[in-house]
């Protein structure tokens, strides 16, 4: 697995990948509005195939996960853990105090990857999302890297 910038020139495989995960993808005029200078795009490559992407917004000192994606044959491979960590990495890096993000109510597996990488629920979005015939709520979850650091024990 490897994880480069995001190009414009992968926007057909990141469509077909959109479509694999989402009943309500994003169009390819909405990730070419994500190619600018405070966005951050990763590809994920699985031999020398493009198998996820993931799109963040910096904003005032904060990255915002805004979608992440991997190809539907390449789930559960630690694939999404591997481009999380990434753009984890990569925000603190860039000076980011932490990551938020919002996941459907629903989408348990990924809560729970969340959770496991150190992700917290501060919040809820009522009617976040598109849905059926009613919309879904959104939690929305960070990950600050100050709390990351170990506290000092007892004197």
């Amino acid at each position: 697995m490897t994880i480069r910038p995001l190009s414009q020139d992968d926007l057909p495989e990141v469509l077909d990948i959109e479509c694999q995960g989402y009943s309500f993808p994003w169009s390819e005029s909405v990730f070419r509005g994500c190619f600018r200078p405070d966005y951050r795009l990763w590809a994920l490559e699985m031999c020398d195939r493009l198998s996820g992407y993931a799109v963040v917004a910096y904003m005032a000192g904060e990255a915002h996960l805004l979608n992440l994606c991997v190809a539907a044959s390449q789930r559960r491979s630690g694939a999404g853990r591997r481009l999380l960590r990434h753009l984890v990495a990569e925000s603190a890096r860039d000076g980011m105090s932490q990551v938020l993000l919002e996941v459907r109510d629903s989408n348990t597996g990924a809560m729970n990857l969340y959770a496991s990488e150190g992700f917290s629920v501060i919040g809820r979005r009522p009617g976040y999302y598109p849905g059926g015939r009613e919309r879904e709520d959104a939690l929305v979850m960070a990950l600050s890297f100050d709390s990351r650091c170990d506290s000092p024990g007892p004197p």
